[in-house]
């Protein structure tokens, strides 16, 4: 598979510094004319309505070879096994993008959720669409060109057909601060990710996570922080979204993640979007800190902890808070006023960043740093 996410170093420090100014016997009828046919008022609607889809729904894992943890924990054996079970045996976001062609993505796409549901119509899928070329750094240097602009809304399509009436909770388009980096203040991007949201969102059960960086990206100041957040969601099409995702490629703490949902929530509030609810990537914030503080020589593959008592003081990755909608439990020793917070506009804490990958949730999967994730993670 192709490298699923490449945030270099050089091209992250250019980004903050532009920012700173489900399927056995499950009947899937929505065609593409029907989802793209969604109205902006039917979407608003259903953001509006404020249903928690994982809490509505049983949660399931994905168990083939589209997951490398899942094949991994399946050929190890002794001690390896035990601790890569921590890791496949728990829902996460499989990541869909260009590197799935457009005449095979419906075909994936549900055989995905078929193996997922394992004969449960009713059961959630969760997923990730990664899509939009360019991306990353390379979306601050050009523009899309047509024949990837129409590629993109096929692929869409397709993808949106194959999820019919299954299930579904997707993050879309992790990364998102980089839409703001587009040549000349170009939207060109975010109306690709706008179309994306609509058409997904029209499909009766799907919910749609617009991802919008993390507490500490944009990072704060006049033209970043929350405000570059709100115009990253709204030119994203937040007005057919259920919400929005945190926290996919850094590593701030859950504390600090909820408090910037809440603020994101009531700016949106405020201009006419209320309703919106957040979840939040806890795969590898379990030891956190702040991705411009990062002590090592590179941020986007930071060392694994090697204790799961390592001092506040070292800069090191593990597993955070496992998958849950119990996001205010007692368990979590969150303070007091965040839990109250978390309860009141976070959806769920999922995993869709993948730290046990070899380099910033790219393939290849890492047996090696996978078991240590799971040897200092203090969630386990």
């Amino acid at each position: 598979m192709p490298n699923l996410l490449a945030p270099l170093v050089t091209a992250l420090v250019t980004a903050l510094a532009v920012l700173t100014q489900p399927a056995v016997g499950v009947d899937h009828p929505t065609t593409t004319a029907d989802a793209t046919g969604a109205t902006g008022a039917i979407g608003a609607a259903r953001a509006r309505a404020g249903d928690n889809p994982f809490l509505a729904h049983p949660w399931v894992i994905y168990r083939g070879r589209m997951e490398p943890s899942w094949v991994a924990w399946k050929h190890a054996t002794g001690p390896t096994k035990r601790r890569l079970a921590y890791i496949a045996k728990k829902p996460k976001d499989h990541w869909f993008g260009h590197w799935n062609p457009n005449h095979k993505i419906a075909r994936q796409v549900h055989d995905y959720i078929k193996n997922s549901q394992h004969g449960n119509p009713h059961a959630l899928v969760q997923m990730a669409v990664f899509r939009v070329v360019p991306w990353e750094h390379e979306a601050c240097n050009r523009l899309p060109t047509h024949a990837e602009r129409t590629s993109y809304k096929h692929w869409i399509n397709r993808f949106a057909a194959a999820v019919g009436n299954t299930p579904t909770a997707i993050v879309l388009q992790p990364d998102g601060p980089f839409a703001l980096c587009a040549p000349k203040g170009s939207r060109a991007p975010s109306r690709l990710v706008a179309y994306a949201s609509r058409v997904l969102s029209a499909q009766p059960h799907t919910s749609v996570y617009i991802e919008a960086g993390a507490a500490d990206w944009p990072v704060f100041g006049p033209h970043g922080g929350v405000t570059a957040a709100v115009k990253i969601l709204v030119r994203g099409g937040i007005e057919y979204a259920h919400g929005f995702a945190l926290d996919t490629t850094h590593y701030d703490s859950v504390s600090n993640e909820v408090a910037r949902a809440t603020a994101i929530i009531k700016a949106l509030a405020n201009k006419g979007y209320a309703g919106r609810r957040a979840v939040i990537n806890t795969s590898n914030n379990g030891h956190p800190f702040k991705f411009g503080r990062y002590t090592g020589s590179d941020p986007t593959n930071p060392v694994v902890c090697r204790h799961q008592d390592t001092a506040s003081s070292v800069t090191c990755e593990t597993l955070g808070i496992p998958p849950t909608a119990a996001v205010a439990a007692d368990r979590w020793n969150l303070p007091a006023k965040t839990a109250k917070l978390a309860a009141r506009h976070v959806d769920a804490y999922l995993w869709f960043g993948r730290p046990w990958l070899h380099h910033a949730g790219s393939q290849p999967f890492v047996t090696k740093r996978a078991t240590k994730l799971v040897r200092t993670t203090p969630y386990r």
